[in-house]
């Protein structure tokens, strides 16, 4: 739950708001309990999960406040909703989810993995990135990009990139880095081949270059 609460954190008042792949529906419930919206809509690519967010947001659903809809991604969230919230899958899903359908107006995205090339893709499609940052529920890090599907960036440094403008001003990205490094460094004790070494060398390289433009 503290991975939950802190990701609500990053979202917006709107007035309508979509949880795809809502899991739990716990941030629709968010949305819905302190009035940061006026309507929600709660989807779910597998109906059995879908059924977990029906029955929390049971009420919400009958006052006719809360909508479910069971598909794949996108596919039956209105293109007008205000803002849509996808969290806890793989970046490369949610380009997938993305490519397949359409951007949001404004956007929370919280991926598992694969940030970095996330952030690629919604900054080649034009998008406008306003929060993208980091955080950690105490045993795992986080990155969190929120934005809108128009608008000017800037240019992204290298770093950025890989990490996020935000994140780069966030303590929470020193202990990642350092967690990583020190993940890195195990690695090298072990039998590898030399390309390997060379590519463990070469991130070790990386993350303490990163860690020295933060400190």
């Amino acid at each position: 739950m503290d991975r939950i609460k802190k990701l609500c954190s990053y979202l917006q008042p709107c007035t309508t708001f979509a949880d795809v792949a809502c899991d739990h529906g716990y941030c629709a419930q968010y949305m819905l309990k302190n009035r940061l919206c006026e309507s929600a809509v709660i989807s779910d690519i597998s109906a059995k999960s879908l059924s977990k967010a029906e029955n929390l947001l049971s009420d919400y659903i009958a006052e006719g406040k809360c909508r479910s809809v069971c598909c794949d991604g996108l596919t039956l969230i209105p293109k007008d909703t205000e803002q849509v919230l996808i969290a806890g899958i793989g970046g490369e899903e949610i380009i997938k989810i993305l490519k397949t359908s359409y951007i949001p107006k404004n956007f929370v995205f919280q991926p598992m993995k694969n940030a970095p090339a996330l952030r690629k893709f919604l900054l080649q499609s034009g998008c406008k990135i306003n929060k993208d940052d980091i955080f950690t529920d105490g045993k795992n890090y986080y990155f969190v990009i929120c934005g809108a599907n128009s608008g000017d960036n800037g240019k992204y440094s290298a770093a950025q990139f890989e990490y996020g403008k935000d994140s780069l001003n966030n303590c929470v990205l020193k202990e990642y880095l350092k967690e990583e490094l020190s993940k890195r460094q195990s690695y090298l004790s072990g039998n590898m081949t030399e390309e390997s070494r060379s590519t463990i060398l070469k991130s070790i390289q990386e993350i303490n270059s990163v860690l020295n433009e933060i400190n």
